[in-house]
C-alpha cells in the first residue's frame, strides 16, 4: 500500500536509498528544500524517473530540464500567459466549456441508460485538452486525437512502450502548427513561442517542438487527473460532496485540498551536484539522483498534523501543498489549473450532485503521473 509505505517513509527513512546512487525524498520539509536550490539539486540532468537525458545527453530538453539562469529565461517567453491575473480573464469562456461538457455527459449518459459512462473521458479530459488547444492556437484538432498524442507521448516519457508512430504523427502536427504560425500570425501562447528569442537569438525548430509539445501534454494531464482523482474522492467521501456543492464558494479551498490529496504527479527528480552536499543532515554523493515523492510530502504529518491522511475540504491548509511542486519549477500553468478545476466541479455537482462510481477505476501505470485510465460511473 503507497500510503502506508510512504508513512514509514517520513517516519523512519525520510531519505532513503533504494539502488546505487538514487534515494527517495519523503518529507514535505525536504522536498521544498530540494526544490529550490538549483546550484545543488539540479534539474538539467533530467527531472523523470526514466529520464532519456540520463542515456543521451543530446535529448531535446524541455524547460522542466533546465536550471537557472536558462530556466528563468525560457519560461518568461510564455508566462504572462499564465499569470493568476491573466488566467482569471479566460473564466468566461471556462465555464462555457464546462457546461458544453457536463452536456455531453448527460447525453452520453442518456444514450447508455442505467449502464455507467466512463467519467474519465466524459468529465475529466476534454475541458482541459480544449483550453491549452485553444491557448496554442490549435483549435481546430480534435481534442480525442489530442488525448491520443498526449497519452503517448507521457507513456515514451516515462520509459515505457509507446507507439512511436503516434508520436511522430504528434510531432509532424505541432510542427505544422508552427509553420502555420509562421505564415499567418496571430495571438497565442505558440505565436509568441515563435516570436520569441533567447540572448537575441530566435528558437531553432527543435527547441518550439519540445516547448510547444510540452505546454499542450502538461497543460491537460494535472488538471484532468486532478479532477478524475477528485470525482473518486468525492464519491468516497458523498457527505464532504455535498457539502461543497451547497455553496460555490467553497470550492476553491477545496481545491487546494483536493490537490493535496488526489496530488496528480507523482515525482520528479534532482540530481546532486558538487562534494560535501547535505539534506536534512544526510551526506549526499555527487552525482546522487534524488526522486521527490510529492504524495508522501502532501501527507506529511509535520505539516497538516494527525489529520494528514484524512480528506478534508474545509481544511485550513497550514502550509503549501506541493501538488505543483515547488521553487523556480513551480508549474507554469498552476493558476489555470486551479481555475479548470474550481470551474468544472462546480458545473459537474451542480448537475450531477449524485454521482456513483461504479467497480474498480483503471490506474495509469506512471512514474509520473497519478492518475485513472478510466472510472466507470453513472451520472444523476
Amino acid at each position: 500500500d503507497i500510503d502506508s509505505t510512504c508513512a514509514w517513509l517520513r517516519t523512519d527513512a525520510p531519505i532513503h536509498t533504494f539502488a546505487p546512487g538514487w534515494r527517495t525524498i519523503a518529507r514535505h520539509a525536504d522536498v521544498r528544500a530540494a526544490s529550490c536550490d538549483p546550484m545543488r539539486f539540479s534539474s538539467a540532468a533530467g527531472v523523470l524517473v526514466d529520464d532519456p537525458l540520463r542515456t543521451n545527453p543530446n535529448t531535446a530538453r524541455s524547460v522542466l530540464m533546465m536550471d537557472p539562469p536558462d530556466h528563468g529565461r525560457f519560461r518568461a517567453l510564455v508566462s504572462r500567459s499564465f499569470t493568476p491575473r491573466a488566467v482569471a480573464g479566460l473564466e468566461p469562456r471556462l465555464r462555457e466549456l464546462a457546461g458544453r461538457v457536463v452536456d455531453d455527459a448527460a447525453r452520453a449518459q442518456s444514450v447508455a441508460g442505467s449502464e455507467p459512462i466512463d467519467l474519465v473521458a466524459a468529465l475529466a479530459v476534454p475541458l482541459p485538452l480544449q483550453v491549452i488547444a485553444d491557448m496554442l492556437g490549435m483549435s481546430d484538432v480534435d481534442p480525442a486525437q489530442f488525448r491520443i498524442w498526449s497519452d503517448e507521448t507521457i507513456k515514451a516519457a516515462d520509459g515505457l512502450r509507446a507507439d512511436l508512430g503516434i508520436v511522430g504523427e504528434f510531432l509532424g502536427a505541432m510542427g505544422a502548427a508552427i509553420e502555420d504560425h509562421r505564415r499567418s500570425p496571430r495571438d497565442d501562447v505558440l505565436q509568441r513561442l515563435v516570436d520569441a528569442d533567447v540572448d537575441g537569438r530566435a528558437l531553432d525548430h527543435g527547441e518550439l517542438l519540445v516547448y510547444a509539445m510540452s505546454l499542450l501534454v502538461a497543460g491537460n494531464e494535472t488538471t484532468r487527473n486532478l479532477v478524475s482523482g477528485g470525482l473518486l474522492a468525492l464519491d468516497a467521501h458523498r457527505d464532504q460532496r455535498a457539502w461543497l456543492g451547497a455553496d460555490r464558494s467553497r470550492s476553491a479551498p477545496a481545491v487546494e485540498e483536493l490537490l493535496r490529496w488526489v496530488t496528480p504527479i507523482k515525482a520528479m527528480c534532482r540530481t546532486v551536484v558538487g562534494a560535501e552536499v547535505e539534506l536534512a543532515g544526510t551526506p549526499l554523493d555527487d552525482g546522487d539522483i534524488l526522486v521527490l515523492l510529492y504524495g508522501s510530502a502532501n501527507r506529511d504529518e509535520a505539516v497538516w498534523g494527525p489529520s494528514a491522511a484524512t480528506l478534508d475540504l474545509s481544511r485550513s491548509i497550514a502550509g503549501p501543498q506541493l501538488a505543483f511542486g515547488f521553487g523556480e519549477h513551480l508549474c507554469l500553468g498552476a493558476a489555470l489549473a486551479r481555475l479548470e478545476a474550481r470551474v468544472l466541479f462546480e458545473e459537474i455537482l451542480t448537475r450531477f450532485p449524485e454521482y456513483e462510481v461504479v467497480g474498480e477505476p483503471t490506474r495509469l501505470a506512471s512514474t509520473l503521473i497519478n492518475g485513472w485510465s478510466r472510472i466507470e460511473g453513472v451520472l444523476r
